[in-house]
């Protein structure tokens, strides 16, 4: 299983849902980092320690955007094992990706 900590691969600092948004953005994320890992059929501990915080957009995007994308959520629990010190971030992904195909909110 590999590890990709986000702090250290993507950014200290992600921010936004696209990439207009800026360079490390909730789309970005989830287009170079997560969706390889599901075509893939690998899995990935995602180590979410260490940055400067997260907005709702960019997990929003990152996480419940692979289901819009067409993935289950099976398959994105499955393919991921969150890793936060605090668990209201990894409560709020679990939110997202069981409402990805709700749609984006904000």
């Amino acid at each position: 299983m590999r590890t990709i900590n986000i702090a250290i691969q993507f950014s200290r600092y992600p921010a936004g849902r696209v990439p207009e948004d800026g360079p490390f953005s909730g789309a970005r994320f989830r287009d170079e980092w997560l969706i390889p890992i599901l075509k893939d059929g690998e899995k990935a501990i995602i180590e979410m320690d260490g940055t400067r915080g997260y907005g709702s957009s960019f997990l929003e995007e990152a996480f419940g955007g692979l289901v819009r994308q067409g993935y289950t959520e099976d398959q994105v629990q499955s393919a991921f094992e969150l890793h936060s010190s605090d668990p209201s971030i990894v409560e709020e992904v679990n939110e997202y990706i069981t409402h990805g195909s709700d749609g984006a909110t904000d």
